[in-house]
């Protein structure tokens, strides 16, 4: 019985810190990844850094966006922060 009184407190404990922390962070990570993922020509996104542009081409790696001035700019698919507009 002393046993599962020392015990039981440690599975509590992570099992909370499995659902207030753990779980949710994976949840935020598969979302991402499945939005960097299915990027498309003509998205409006928003980088990492704040910037706004439309998805000019798309590589395995690399995305270039095209800002509102007509520059293109080459980033890393990985720092595609959201998708604002489907194309």
């Amino acid at each position: 019985m002393e046993l599962l009184g020392t015990v039981l407190p440690l599975v509590l404990m992570f099992a909370i810190f499995y659902f207030l922390l753990i779980r949710p962070q994976q949840k935020q990570q598969k979302k991402v990844r499945d939005m960097q993922s299915s990027l498309q020509k003509g998205n409006k996104v928003i980088t990492i850094g704040g910037m706004h542009g439309f998805v000019d081409s798309i590589d395995e790696e690399v995305v270039v966006i095209k800002a509102g001035d007509g520059s293109r700019l080459t980033f890393d698919r990985r720092a595609i922060r959201e998708v604002v507009d489907q194309a």
